[in-house]
């Protein structure tokens, strides 16, 4: 019996009556009941659309943010020892950050939703009312296309399925979106394929490519999830690796687990030898655990990326998908992209037209002009290509005018032999027809005999051997160089009403060479010196000549070194293939698993790496990166397994994105810098009062709203914008180099407090006040005041913007005067404080003077770019 399943091998190997006979079908296609039955069995010819996770799921998987998963921990361990208020702040905390990060990422993705487009509308199939009628050809949804219908191909038209080829005539087509070949592809059908594992058979055309010339004709041989198209989707659904936001946020939030695991037990042994206290201190240490956690992190974090991601979207044009990937952005340190399209345009541009012997000569351009127009006007189905009209634009500037011959007949471009021929009458050479031929130079060579020089009119000289070596020798040098060469050939035949072929096209006169170049993106060299200097290197990662990137490269002022070829890196894995491209800037040849293999490799030598692509093709290198980038016009499965979408291929978009993630970065890390090294200084004194003193240094109570103040301050860094220094290199939270800081400023807070006991001793002893209320005010009073003092001295932004204080300095100033008044206001007996004696608060402004300056000296040299 026949296999009909879907997708049942795609048919490259066999003959094309095998596989007819295979899925049960013949070149006239099938009948409407056949097609019918099959669609009900199949199902639609469909793309798996990509489902975008609900409220509840996204809700739950923000949970997995390891610091929401601390503070779940220390949630249950506050309500188990009865600190209920603790625990009900910490659970608000926890619901408001996987609150505003699943908003975010709900936004990302109703603007993916609204970018969403099938990739082809309707299709020109083949088919029977029943057995015995004849063929007709209609137009049908392509979702209702199936297994073995025959599809008719022309130019301009979407593939809509995958097809075996039965019939072509002169048929190209674009297949960058699955295989990052810019150029069109020749296509033609084979009767008796080769054996072999050709990954790109030319008999076979895939779904997501289109028709750049000719015609066709194929058996639909996959539809839907079978489609090679399709396929790409399957990779988005494996588990991605971590991000370098990933490993920065686990690195930290494991360094503050170790502290807070290590802290309550501190604090029950210290107080059980040195006071004898028993369980009863239980709920301080837990209190004092708490106090080391940066309860606001997921808050902040989530809060500062949703308003770059929604800034970024409203000013910049770019999407951010995944919140965390805005940070990685930031964090960047490589960004790999294709040539195509994002330093160069579509489309070249004539560079010179010279003789056979290499000098100028622009009568070869006008010769080239004249077969360009005349094969465009008299083609049957005309289909011009980026060469054509950039031979036409040149001749146009030149003043050459293609209408001065009269067109007889064209021999529109054979992908097969790579060239293409129009006849036309010069004027006043009656009798004689002119054979145009342009191609590339291998094939147009083949066919000439001779030469002619510069200007001349003459039969030129003979073509022998050795000549045409030179010549193709020449050719590969400009080749190398990065330049296209179009050969340009003519011969005069008696005039003749029969059709001219291909067989005509011999003993050729050699005219010359036209050769062409990439036209550069205009805002391409700009927007790499803005990434060179934000400390960004880019890698260009093609399938072009190594010549043509090179001068690509060169043209836009940026230095290819010694130009790679992935062939070459083959045998390369790991930390060896790292280490060969970080010092090279362009790898050409490459394939899609090359490009996949070679951005894993960077990443995992601990380079925060990007990857611009736009195809199905670029699928496994947008996944393998730390940040996946892509245009809107991208393929859908492209934009779907991206992490950032751009308004349009600009690396300039890219720039403006770098610029909000550094900035959201730069404010988590001061976020991160303040509130660590203040909770650990304040930590650590607790400790030691708790050992010096007969009762609590602070009761759980007024840990908590100090925290509450502490932590209500700490949300306008989510506000805050950053100075610019942070825009001079990559973002970074590494959790060694926050130790450090939290450890080196976390002992200059300690000390500060300490020097609080000392001038609180002074000014109780002086002024004969007692009690633990007088000295938990005292201390409530300093911490705040201190607190507030690192945030305005350890701050990331400015202290005005457009001339009013700064969201930070506000906060701040509203923290210092919290820590003054509340001691003081009818709340201060329900918290235990009482008002601690007027000498208190100057020996207290002489502490914090000396404690500022000692973290402008700190800061000079831990954060010497800080303002």
């Amino acid at each position: 019996p026949a296999d009909l399943t879907p997708g049942a091998g795609d048919g490259a190997a066999l003959t094309p009556l095998q596989l007819m006979r295979r899925l049960a079908s013949g070149p006239r296609g099938l009948t409407e009941n056949e097609a019918d039955a099959r669609l009900a069995r199949d199902g639609e010819n469909t793309v798996p659309a990509w489902r975008t996770p609900s409220w509840p799921r996204r809700f739950l998987r923000s949970l997995r943010d390891p610091f929401t998963a601390v503070l779940l921990c220390l949630g249950l361990v506050s309500a188990a020892v009865a600190s209920w208020g603790t625990a009900c702040v910490i659970t608000v905390l926890v619901v408001v950050s996987c609150v505003l990060r699943s908003a975010g990422e709900a936004h990302a993705g109703r603007a993916m939703a609204a970018l969403r487009e099938m990739v082809a509308t309707t299709a020109a199939v083949q088919r029977r009312p029943d057995d015995d009628a004849p063929p007709r050809v209609r137009e049908i949804p392509v979702e209702e296309l199936v297994v073995g219908d025959v599809v008719r191909l022309g130019p301009g038209d979407l593939v809509p399925a995958d097809l075996r080829l039965l019939r072509a005539n002169g048929l190209t087509v674009h297949q960058a979106s699955l295989t990052g070949e810019s150029a069109p592809v020749a296509k033609h059908a084979v009767d008796d394929p080769p054996d072999g594992g050709d990954a790109d058979p030319p008999h076979l055309c895939f779904q997501g490519s289109s028709v750049a010339t000719g015609s066709g004709t194929g058996l639909v041989v996959a539809t839907g999830a079978a489609t090679r198209f399709a396929t790409a989707y399957r990779a988005l659904g494996r588990r991605r690796a971590e991000t370098a936001f990933d490993r920065s946020v686990h690195g930290i939030a494991w360094t503050l687990i170790r502290f807070m695991l290590l802290t309550p037990p501190l604090v029950l042994m210290a107080n059980a030898a040195v006071r004898g206290r028993g369980l009863e201190t239980l709920p301080f240490a837990v209190a004092v655990a708490v106090g080391l956690t940066p309860e606001m992190l997921p808050v902040v974090v989530t809060a500062t990326l949703a308003r770059g991601a929604a800034t970024l979207a409203r000013t910049g044009g770019v999407i951010v998908k995944r919140l965390p990937a805005l940070h990685d952005l930031g964090a960047m340190q490589v960004l790999c992209l294709d040539k195509t399209g994002t330093l160069t345009q579509d489309r070249p541009l004539v560079e010179r037209s010279v003789d056979a012997r290499g000098r100028p000569d622009p009568g070869v351009l006008r010769w080239a002009a004249v077969g360009s127009f005349w094969t465009l006007e008299l083609a049957e189905l005309p289909a011009p290509d980026t060469l054509d009209e950039a031979v036409l634009a040149a001749a146009d500037e030149a003043g050459a005018d293609p209408l001065a011959y009269d067109g007889v007949a064209a021999l529109p471009f054979d992908p097969v032999h790579r060239l293409a021929a129009a006849v036309v009458r010069r004027p006043g050479a009656l009798g004689t027809h002119t054979l145009v031929v342009k191609g590339a130079a291998e094939d147009v060579l083949a066919r000439c005999a001779r030469a002619r020089g510069t200007g001349g009119d003459g039969a030129g000289t003979e073509l022998d051997d050795a000549e045409r070596a030179r010549l193709l020798a020449r050719v590969a040098r400009e080749t190398d160089e990065g330049l296209r060469l179009l050969a340009v050939a003519v011969a005069d035949r008696p005039a003749r009403t029969g059709a001219y072929r291909e067989a005509d096209l011999r003993g050729l006169t050699l005219l010359g060479f036209v050769a062409l170049r990439d036209a550069l993106a205009p805002s391409a060299a700009d927007a790499l010196g803005v990434l060179a200097r934000r400390g960004i290197r880019v890698k260009i990662l093609t399938g072009d000549h190594p010549g043509t990137a090179a001068r690509a490269c060169r043209d836009l002022g940026l230095d290819p070194g010694e130009v790679l070829t992935a062939g070459a890196l083959a045998e390369l894995d790991g930390p060896e293939l790292a280490a060969a491209v970080d010092g090279a800037t362009v790898v050409a040849r490459c394939t899609p698993a090359d490009k996949a293999r070679i951005v894993a490799a960077l990443r995992e030598a601990g380079q925060v790496t990007g990857f611009l692509g736009d195809g199905v093709n670029d699928v496994p290198a947008l996944h393998a990166a730390d940040v996946g980038i892509t245009p809107r016009g991208a393929v859908t499965v492209a934009r779907e397994g991206a992490d950032v979408v751009l308004a349009e291929k600009d690396l300039t978009a890219i720039g403006r994105a770098v610029a909000a993630g550094r900035y959201s970065s730069g404010s988590l890390a001061a976020y991160l810098r303040i509130t660590l090294s203040s909770n650990l200084g304040n930590v650590l004194a607790m400790l030691g009062a708790g050992l010096l003193l007969s009762f609590l240094p602070m009761l759980p109570a007024q840990v908590l709203v100090q925290n509450l103040c502490f932590d209500a301050a700490q949300l306008a860094f989510a506000l805050d914008r950053p100075g610019d220094g942070v825009l001079r290199g990559p973002a970074a939270l590494r959790p060694r180099a926050f130790l450090r800081f939290i450890t080196v400023f976390g002992l200059i807070n300690a000390a500060a407090d300490l020097a609080t006991f000392a001038a609180l001793a002074v000014a109780l002893h002086t002024s004969g006040a007692r009690g633990e209320e007088v000295f938990h005010a005292a201390w409530f009073t300093e911490n705040l005041f201190t607190q507030a003092l690192v945030m305005l001295l350890l701050r990331a932004g400015h202290l005005t913007v457009r001339g009013r204080p700064g969201p930070v300095p506000c906060a701040a100033a509203g923290l210092a005067v919290i820590g003054l008044l509340l001691p003081l206001s009818p709340l201060g007996p329900p918290l235990s404080l009482a008002a601690p004696p007027p000498l208190y608060y100057a020996l207290l402004a002489a502490v914090l003077a000396l404690y500022g300056t000692a973290l402008a000296a700190a800061r000079r040299r831990y954060l010497p770019g800080t303002r």
